[in-house]
């Protein structure tokens, strides 16, 4: 597959060139679509922001929907964080998020995959705004969203996010849930607004945490069943219903859940069992955990404490599982 860069004379990595026609070129584009039908369309216009594996989990269910005969809306444009060199050194060629691929996947033209280095760009926004956005529908996109993006689609913008909303607010949720412990989380779509996590939550539904599930499996689900929650409720956004309903957030119950840092793989096992077992959940995957042990080799029962320490090596070892 070709890069985010490989494609900067199409598409948005350096799609100012396609602004000026881009209602043109936007209309040409869409008869490529697997989905568009030969009717001018009626659907709603909907833009799908988000960058990682678990949001192009989200993803793949929002196209899913928009294909059908009966969908309401069809996915106007995919929006991503630009691609980034994998490798040692990170000197590789920029390699498309997990969101640009799997909207290349399902024939998205090029002109609809747009990849801001921020979403405070002027170009940025100015393409979004020729659309005539009714819905932005968000699953962990990793960038902050100023108040000119949020004035765009016509019936806001909506955030996918793994937890129970006000709980674990933040860009961790679901490796600080495991962490801690919790039996129950959950999945909450809400209503964006500039302080993060902060706004309605439209639709909740808990989920049941396994004893031994690890944060990278109880992110793709949640994500999956935020995306299907969403969808499959989409016609209240149309009508006013969802905006209505939507409970706005207690703030005294709030919490925060800050991102993973690498210092954070290190297992302390003066810790209990427990608590070693739920790191070790929290942070399958990135950063991973791992201990140190130390080695001690024989050198006879007359050795000296001295000799002794000096045949002792210490080792760290990586923990996939506990």
């Amino acid at each position: 597959m070709q890069s985010v860069y490989a494609h900067s004379i199409r598409g948005y990595c350096c799609f100012t060139s396609h602004l000026r026609s881009y209602a043109a070129a936007r209309t040409a584009a869409f008869r490529t679509y697997a989905f568009a039908s030969n009717k001018p369309s009626q659907k709603k216009h909907v833009v799908f922001l988000g960058t990682p594996q678990v949001a192009a989990i989200a993803l793949e269910e929002v196209l899913k929907a928009s294909a059908d005969d009966s969908s309401s809306f069809e996915v106007s444009a995919v929006v991503s964080q630009p691609g980034k060199p994998k490798g040692r050194g990170n000197k590789g060629v920029p390699t498309p998020s997990p969101v640009e691929q799997l909207a290349r996947q399902y024939n998205v033209p090029d002109q609809a995959i747009l990849c801001p280095k921020s979403a405070k760009e002027p170009a940025f926004l100015e393409a979004l705004s020729a659309m005539q956005l009714d819905l932005a529908i968000t699953a962990a996109y990793g960038n902050m969203l100023p108040t000119a993006f949020l004035n765009i689609p016509k019936h806001g913008t909506i955030n996918i996010h793994p937890s129970l909303l006000p709980k674990y607010r933040g860009a961790a949720p679901v490796q600080r849930a495991v962490q801690d412990g919790v039996t129950i989380t959950g999945v909450s779509v809400a209503f964006t607004v500039l302080k993060c996590d902060a706004g309605p939550v439209f639709l909740q539904e808990t989920a049941t945490v396994h004893e031994d599930e690890q944060a990278p499996e109880l992110l793709n689900r949640l994500f999956k069943r935020g995306a299907q929650l969403l969808v499959s409720n989409i016609d209240k956004v149309w009508t006013g219903e969802a905006q209505r309903i939507a409970q706005q957030q207690n703030e005294a119950d709030a919490t925060h859940a800050a991102k993973v840092s690498k210092g954070e793989a290190q297992l302390d096992f003066t810790q209990t069992a427990r608590v070693l077992h739920n790191q070790v959940r929290a942070f399958a995957g990135w950063p991973g955990t791992f201990g140190t042990f130390v080695v001690s080799s024989s050198s006879g029962s007359s050795s000296s404490d001295d000799q002794q320490q000096a045949h002792q090596q210490k080792i760290q070892l990586r923990i996939l599982q506990s």
